[in-house]
């Protein structure tokens, strides 16, 4: 079972989610000891909870332009583009994360 992103509300309710059944974000996240590089990205714990808020945002979508560079088959080029469009709405929405 891979990760499972969620936008959520201030009050941690979920407001939209997409699951990652496949665990292709496993092959194309960067690895932990790339966190000179892609502090926030290599940072996601794939057994617990990592979070967001609006402020980091424009940085992880500066580093998740090369996840998305790395997506080649169809199923991970809609994943990646839908975590996308997720971390856009946090940045245009306030008390998201």
């Amino acid at each position: 079972m891979g990760l499972e992103i969620q936008l959520q509300g201030e009050f941690g309710n979920q407001i939209e989610g997409i699951a990652d059944p496949k665990d292709h974000l496993a092959r194309l996240l960067p690895p932990y000891e790339q966190s000179a590089s892609y502090p926030l990205l290599a940072s996601i714990d794939p057994y617990g909870d990592t979070v967001f808020n609006r402020l980091q945002i424009p940085r992880f979508l500066s580093e998740w332009a090369e996840v998305v560079s790395k997506a080649r088959r169809q199923e991970e080029q809609w994943l990646v583009s839908e975590i996308d469009r997720l971390a856009r709405r946090c940045s245009d929405e306030v008390h998201t994360y």
